[in-house]
């Protein structure tokens, strides 16, 4: 009996062994499984979908790792001090590692877009182009998201050999406009329909008597961010039509090289026009913050 019962045992682990082979999730069909949500994720926040998807193959070793199967975490993100939800125990780089539980892959994905989006260590990042992966690449790895020494490079090499960077295009196609929309009707901000400015930033219209608040509850993003990107404090209202930026501005216009000052305009005012950041257009121009320009005069613009 004793015999029979270890032939039957070692039948058993024998089975249990070759099973995760047989249901591992090949590294292309976890890109096929994966890339639309990548895409919607990048279409929603400005994270390259190159860089969603290299990350979460890395992270989660194509979809197979522990983390991934019973917690749905595919971007080994841990718990930290804000988290709520549900968590996972697992030996990392310490023993018994607190991580984040998801219901679904889906709430993974959207977690760490704002995981990225919502921590000031990882705000310059959004100053890179969409397409620019190898900047989000070193970027990611100088933000310590990761302690490997050459996760930037782990991350350039899953993206060049799979062609990810394919995805990122999907953020050059224009989206479709209903030519029978009435163009002077009030928009919903809810679904108002992010552009992209001549100096390559993301930003919409805000409606007359919004705030800040208003606009980041909208556009599901932190207050922090509409106020730093716009350079104004909170209790600013803004004006209807007025710029609302993203994304950060930048430190300067390459397209045009100067600007002739009008009446009534501000310093602020035309770096909202050019999606110039305010601290960078003073210090081209060699003035004091602060101060204003006078009607006629020159500003450079980089």
């Amino acid at each position: 009996m004793r015999y029979c019962l270890g032939i039957l045992l070692g039948f058993m682990i024998m089975v249990v062994h070759s099973q995760p082979s047989e249901f591992r999730i090949t590294r292309q069909q976890y890109i096929e499984m994966y890339k639309e949500l990548a895409i919607k994720e990048m279409l929603r926040t400005g994270i390259p979908a190159s860089i969603t998807m290299a990350q979460a193959i890395l992270e989660s070793g194509d979809g197979n790792s522990p983390l991934a199967r019973y917690a749905n975490n595919h971007f080994g993100i841990k718990c930290h001090n804000d988290w709520t939800g549900e968590t996972m125990h697992i030996d990392d780089d310490e023993k018994n590692e607190c991580f984040r539980k998801y219901k679904d892959p889906y709430e993974s994905f959207i977690d760490h877009s704002e995981f990225l989006r919502n921590r000031q260590r990882y705000a310059f990042l959004f100053e890179y182009s969409v397409t620019d992966y190898k900047a989000w690449a070193k970027g990611l790895k100088q933000a310590g998201y990761a302690t490997n020494p050459k996760y930037d490079e782990l991350l350039i090499r899953i993206i060049e050999n799979h062609k990810l960077y394919e995805l990122d295009n999907f953020a050059k196609i224009p989206p479709k406009i209903n030519k029978k929309q009435d163009l002077h009707q009030e928009i919903d901000l809810s679904y108002v329909q992010v552009k992209v400015s001549d100096n390559k930033i993301k930003y919409i219209f805000a409606k007359k008597g919004q705030t800040p608040k208003d606009i980041a509850r909208k556009m599901n993003m932190g207050v922090w961010q509409i106020l730093k990107y716009n350079d104004i404090n909170k209790n600013h209202v803004f004006e209807e039509n007025e710029i609302v930026y993203l994304q950060p501005k930048r430190a300067k216009y390459k397209k045009a090289k100067e600007h002739l000052v009008k009446q009534g305009e501000t310093m602020w005012d035309i770096s909202q026009k050019y999606g110039i950041k305010l601290k960078k257009l003073y210090k081209i121009n060699r003035m004091i913050p602060g101060t204003n320009p006078k009607p006629g005069q020159i500003i450079m613009l980089h």
